[in-house]
């Protein structure tokens, strides 16, 4: 009895018994089958034609690898058709230049999707159509608010986590400060003390043990 071939992939699939001094070959040909099917890059031209990918038995066949790179300027609205009946994953890079064309990524005989310049699609086969995995497709949300209001508080924020050392000249400026936004009730009775100012030059007549009076004194304090 001969052999017969998957649905999908089109490995070959031998019958108990068959094969005997070929076996081993076979079966490392279905492996690089498999290798295509999984890890498998193709770059291809559809700048002049529409383009319809194959898939034969038991032979490396372009429409089973899982990367496919379109390519070219496109001179007129083109399609890139995967076989019917396969059911597949693909990831597509439009690296195409449309201009004012389009490229679609359909089966044969079924429906597709309109690809964007630049940019890589991910979408898989049901043997009729293909559909596009978009993020607008996928489960689960995105929130907007990243950091909720009551996220920071000021137990969070001990008195020795910001040092000067963790403040760059660079990193404050006027314009990241708003007008109005350092008010009067916003700084406590006590939130600025002379202990927590740094120490200043003042210029003195007085004159220290053993100067003269009337002469001018710088004094640290």
């Amino acid at each position: 009895m001969a052999s017969s071939y998957s649905t999908d992939l089109k490995l070959e699939l031998m019958v108990t018994g068959e094969n005997a001094s070929t076996w081993g070959e076979k079966s490392n040909n279905n492996l690089n089958l498999l290798q295509q099917a999984i890890a498998g890059y193709q770059a291809i031209d559809v700048a002049s034609a529409d383009v319809t990918l194959s898939m034969s038995d038991a032979s490396i066949s372009n429409a089973r690898n899982m990367v496919i790179k379109l390519t070219g300027t496109l001179a007129g609205n083109r399609e890139v058709k995967v076989p019917d009946n396969i059911e597949k994953f693909y990831i597509i890079q439009d690296a195409t230049t449309h201009g004012s064309f389009s490229l679609t990524f359909k089966t044969v005989s079924g429906s597709g999707f309109t690809l964007t310049q630049g940019l890589i699609s991910a979408a898989f086969s049901d043997g009729t159509n293909i559909t596009a995995v978009n993020l607008d497709t996928l489960s689960g949300t995105i929130g907007t608010a990243q950091i909720a209001d009551d996220s920071i508080t000021t137990a969070k924020i001990l008195n020795n986590n910001v040092t000067s050392d963790k403040i760059l000249d660079s990193n404050v400026g006027t314009a990241k400060i708003a007008d109005g936004a350092v008010v009067e009730a916003k700084l406590g009775n006590d939130a600025v003390t002379a202990a927590k100012l740094q120490r200043k030059f003042t210029i003195s007549t007085s004159s220290p043990s053993g100067g003269n009076d009337g002469d001018i004194w710088f004094k640290y304090s």
